[in-house]
């Protein structure tokens, strides 16, 4: 994702398509869920996951893959979009725990905070790459967890992925 020509626009008008293209992208809209908040300093997503027909399982619950699922893509964007075009980005490996049937609605919000940021440039700074965790929930209305996701992001320089890849091939 090629994200340099959206900083030419306001904050708000730069979040709203953020949101607006989530809820259009073909892979995020099969998850059934939708992007329902973009912070204007991309620093905070909210997606909500209906209880509905297209989400339901043969028991009538959520279907596991669409709470995996649609954890699936909002923390690369927004690491891209705060370290720049000199970093790689991938989501490398995802684990979930499902913690009861959800017949409701839920939301999981993702989160980058300055934390984060700080230790990934310091890693990217001694290593040219490193591997953090997020964490996140799907939660009712109640503030019930129903799934507990950790997903593990790959950032790696621009020039230290390339000479990694050439190396490999």
């Amino acid at each position: 994702m090629r994200l340099a020509w959206i900083f030419g626009v306001s904050p708000g008008l730069r979040a709203w398509i953020i949101r607006v293209g989530f809820n259009l992208h073909p892979a995020f809209r099969g998850t059934g869920g939708r992007m329902i908040h973009v912070s204007k300093d991309l620093r905070l997503m909210r997606a909500k996951l209906p209880h509905g027909w297209r989400t339901k399982n043969i028991v009538g619950s959520i279907y596991g893959g669409s709470l995996f699922a649609v954890t699936d893509g909002p923390h690369p964007m927004m690491l891209m979009a705060a370290l720049g075009r000199n970093v790689i980005v991938w989501d490398k490996t995802a684990v979930i725990r499902y913690r009861k049937p959800a017949f409701t609605d839920l939301t999981v919000d993702f989160t980058l905070t300055d934390s984060d940021l700080e230790k990934i440039r310091t890693e990217l700074k001694e290593h040219q790459e490193c591997e953090h965790d997020f964490s996140m929930e799907l939660l009712d209305k109640e503030g019930q967890t129903h799934a507990s996701i950790v997903r593990t992001i790959y950032i790696a320089t621009r020039t230290h992925y390339q000479t990694k890849i050439q190396r490999s091939a």
